[in-house]
């Protein structure tokens, strides 16, 4: 899997921007990957050191449209990146 493959997208949230002050940034990644693939995609895109890699699979999840209509949300996985003291990922930045 190509590393641009793995990384689908960096999830910005109000959380996730307190946790990028900790060094910890977070992205959607592909559900086929596993964390060795992602530590090897983040520090080849951004060039940075990466400590560890957590992820989490995000179940699927029902929502209605008035009384009938139910939609179904995808499963989908992110991965938590914690990486070294002194490193950044400017992607965050500014946002």
């Amino acid at each position: 899997m190509h590393v641009y493959e793995v990384i689908k997208r960096p999830i910005d949230t109000e959380k996730t921007r307190y946790q990028a002050e900790e060094g910890k940034y977070t992205f959607e990644v592909d559900r086929r990957a596993n964390k060795h693939q992602v530590k090897e995609a983040v520090e080849g895109i951004f060039d940075v050191e990466v400590l560890s890699v957590n992820t989490i699979n995000v179940p699927a999840k029902r929502g209605r449209y008035g009384r009938r209509v139910v939609t179904r949300r995808p499963a989908w996985k992110k991965a938590i990146v914690t990486l070294a003291p002194g490193e950044r990922i400017d992607v965050f930045d500014g946002v």
